[in-house]
C-alpha cells in the first residue's frame, strides 16, 4: 500500500460539491479503420480489460485515514468492476457538435465517487452532423480524478488504451493482478504515527533549500532584472462557480502555430497559444463591456519531474504567472508582449526553483486544508479577495503519429479541466498528429454563451495568422521600436464590442450557426503531412498540465 503525495492528496482535500477536481479529454475515433467499419462497445470493454496491468490507476482506489490524520492511501481495489468504469450513450438525432458539447459537459460536471479507482470513460455513439468528421465517428470522454494523475503521468493511461498499429495486441501481464486487503483503523493509524514523528526533520530541509532560492530571487527584483508579473483584475470569472459546466474547442494546424510564433524572434509555440487565448478573452470581454484596462493573468503549470520520475503516477507540477496581454488589441504586438511575459516568469521560476514551492504541500495537515476549503466555498471569499490569477493554459503535448484504440482511429482530442471558486475557466491545448486543440471548460453562469466564446477563439486564431505572417520581429532591448505597447482605449474596446456583436449576433439562432462551425474542421480529419509532424517539446520547453491542463 502506497501513501498519496501531499499535492495529489490535495486535489482530494480543496474538492467541493461544486467544484470536483478530475480532469479529462475528449477523443473522437473513426470506426473505417476496424475490420467491417464497425466498433461494438462489447470490443471496446473486451479490450480495455485486457490492459488494465498496463497502467496502475486503473484499479488503484484510495483508502482514507480516520478523522483525517493523515494523507490517504492507494489500495488495488479488491471489489474493482469494469463495468462501473466503462459506459455507453448515443446522441439523439441529428447528432451535431452543439449537442456534443453540452452532453461533454453534463459529464464533467458529476463529481466522481471516491471510494472507487478514480475514472470514467464514456462512449458517445451518434455523431452523424458533425463537420469535418467521418462518417461513423464516435466519442469517448474520459474523466480522472486529480489526484490520480497530471499530465506527465496521464500519458500511462493513453498509452494503456492505444496503439501505433490497428491490430496491435497488448502484451500480457508478467504476473497476474492481486487485490490488497483492506487495512483497519488501527493500522491506518499506526502508520500515521510514524510519518508524523518524521515530518519535523523533513520540514527543516525544505526550509535550508528554500533560504538561498529566495535570495535569489529578491535580487533579480532589486536589480531590475526580473519584473512581478502584474496586478490580477477582477473579471466574471473569478467568483463562486456553479455546479454546471460548459465546453466547446477549436482545432487548428501545428504550422500555421508555428508560423505564428516564428514571427517573434526566440517565441515558442506556447507563446502562441498564449497570445490566441488573450485575443479571444479580449473579444469576449470587450462584447460584454467588461474588459479590464490590466491584462488577464493566467496560471501555467510546469512539471517538475526528474528524469527517473517520468513514468511514476500521480503530480509532479508546479506553476508560473505569465499575462496574456489581453489588454492589447493588436495581434503582433500582443505576442511580443505575452513573449516578454513568459520570458520573464521563467526567469522568475528559474531564480526559486520550481520544485520549492511543491516541497511545502507536503506540511498542510489534511483536516486543515479540507476546512479552508469548505471555508472558502461556504463564505463566499472567491468574491470578496483579490483573485490569484484569471485563468490556466495548460499544455499537453502528445504523440505525433495515428493512434487506434480497438482499432479505430483517433482522429482528433479536446482538452477537459476543472474549475473552481475564483477560477471559472481553464484552457487545455492538446496536441497531436499534426494539429493542437485550444478547449475551454468553464462555468455556465459565467460563459452562458460557449459557442460565441469558441467563435472568439476562433476569430484570434485567423486574426493573429493574417498579423504575422511574413512579419520577423528582433526581440530584446529597443528591439520593440515601432510596435504600439498602450492599452486598448475605452473608445477602440467599445468599437470591437461593437464589431464582434455584429459579425455574430446575440440572438440563438446565430448561436446555433456558428456552434455548428465550433467543430473539429478541415484538418481533424486529415492525415498529417510529414513536415507537421513534429512534437511541440522540439521547439520549447513548455510548461506541461498538472493533469492536463
Amino acid at each position: 500500500m502506497e501513501q498519496l503525495s501531499p499535492m495529489d492528496a490535495s486535489f482530494l482535500y480543496f474538492e467541493t460539491a461544486n467544484a470536483p477536481m478530475h480532469i479529462g479529454s475528449v477523443a473522437i475515433y473513426d470506426q473505417a479503420t476496424v475490420d467491417g467499419g464497425v466498433l461494438a462497445f462489447k470490443e471496446i470493454l473486451k479490450n480495455y480489460e485486457s490492459r488494465l496491468h498496463l497502467a496502475r490507476s486503473f484499479r488503484q482506489r484510495i483508502i482514507r485515514v480516520p478523522l483525517s490524520l493523515d494523507h490517504p492511501y492507494w489500495l488495488e481495489d479488491p471489489d474493482f468492476d469494469i463495468e462501473y468504469h466503462v459506459r455507453h450513450i448515443a446522441l439523439p438525432k441529428p447528432g451535431d457538435w452543439r449537442q456534443l458539447c453540452i452532453q461533454v459537459a453534463r459529464l464533467h460536471a458529476r463529481p466522481m465517487d471516491t471510494t472507487r479507482p478514480l475514472w470514467e470513460f464514456t462512449v458517445i455513439e451518434g455523431l452523424d452532423n458533425v463537420e469535418g468528421l467521418p462518417k461513423g465517428s464516435f466519442a469517448i470522454v474520459s474523466k480522472v480524478h486529480h489526484a490520480a494523475i497530471d499530465g506527465v503521468s496521464g500519458a500511462e493511461m493513453t498509452a494503456a488504451v492505444h496503439d501505433v498499429e490497428p491490430d496491435a495486441v497488448p502484451a500480457p501481464p508478467e504476473k497476474p493482478w492481486l487485490p490488497e486487503r483492506v487495512p483497519t483503523a488501527v493500522e491506518l493509524l499506526s502508520r500515521t504515527s510514524v510519518n508524523n514523528v518524521r515530518q519535523p526533520f523533513k520540514l527543516a530541509q525544505v526550509v535550508a533549500a528554500s533560504v538561498p532560492a529566495l535570495a535569489r530571487l529578491g535580487i533579480g527584483l532589486s536589480a531590475g532584472k526580473l519584473k512581478r508579473v502584474g496586478a490580477v483584475p477582477r473579471t466574471r470569472f473569478n467568483g463562486k462557480v456553479s455546479p454546471h459546466r460548459v465546453f466547446d474547442g477549436r482545432s487548428f494546424k501545428l504550422s500555421d502555430i508555428r508560423a505564428i510564433k516564428n514571427a517573434v524572434e526566440g517565441a515558442t509555440v506556447n507563446d502562441a497559444v498564449i497570445a490566441i487565448v488573450g485575443g479571444a478573452l479580449n473579444k469576449y470581454l470587450s462584447s460584454k463591456n467588461e474588459l479590464p484596462k490590466d491584462s488577464l493573468i493566467a496560471m501555467a503549470p510546469i512539471s517538475v519531474r526528474s528524469k527517473d520520475q517520468q513514468k511514476s503516477a500521480g503530480n509532479q507540477v508546479s506553476a508560473m504567472s505569465v499575462a496574456v496581454r489581453s489588454d492589447i488589441a493588436d495581434p503582433l504586438e500582443r505576442l511580443v508582449a505575452v513573449f516578454e511575459s513568459t520570458t520573464n516568469s521563467k526567469e522568475m521560476t528559474n531564480a526559486i526553483g520550481a520544485s520549492t514551492l511543491t516541497d511545502y504541500s507536503q506540511f498542510i495537515p489534511s483536516t486543515v486544508a479540507g476546512l479552508a476549503a469548505r471555508l472558502y466555498t461556504n463564505l463566499g471569499l472567491a468574491n470578496r479577495i483579490t483573485p490569484i490569477f484569471n485563468t490556466v493554459i495548460t499544455n499537453i503535448p502528445g504523440p505525433q503519429i495515428p493512434l487506434y484504440m480497438t482499432g479505430a482511429r483517433l482522429v482528433t482530442q479536446f482538452g477537459l479541466g476543472p474549475i473552481l471558486d475564483g477560477m471559472g475557466i481553464i484552457h487545455p491545448v492538446f496536441s497531436y498528429c499534426g494539429e493542437i486543440t485550444i478547449s475551454f471548460t468553464s462555468c455556465r453562469e459565467m460563459i452562458p454563451d460557449p459557442a460565441f466564446y469558441a467563435e472568439c477563439i476562433q476569430e484570434s486564431f485567423d486574426e493573429m495568422l493574417a498579423a504575422t505572417k511574413g512579419q520577423h520581429v528582433k526581440t530584446g532591448a529597443g528591439a520593440r521600436a515601432g510596435i504600439a505597447r498602450a492599452a486598448v482605449p475605452a473608445e477602440v474596446a467599445a468599437a470591437e464590442a461593437a464589431r464582434i456583436k455584429a459579425k455574430l449576433g446575440d440572438k440563438p439562432a446565430k448561436k446555433q450557426a456558428s456552434a455548428k462551425r465550433a467543430t473539429p474542421k478541415k484538418a481533424a480529419a486529415k492525415k498529417a503531412k510529414p513536415a507537421e509532424a513534429a512534437s511541440l517539446a522540439d521547439a520549447e520547453t513548455a510548461p506541461r498540465i498538472e493533469a492536463a491542463e
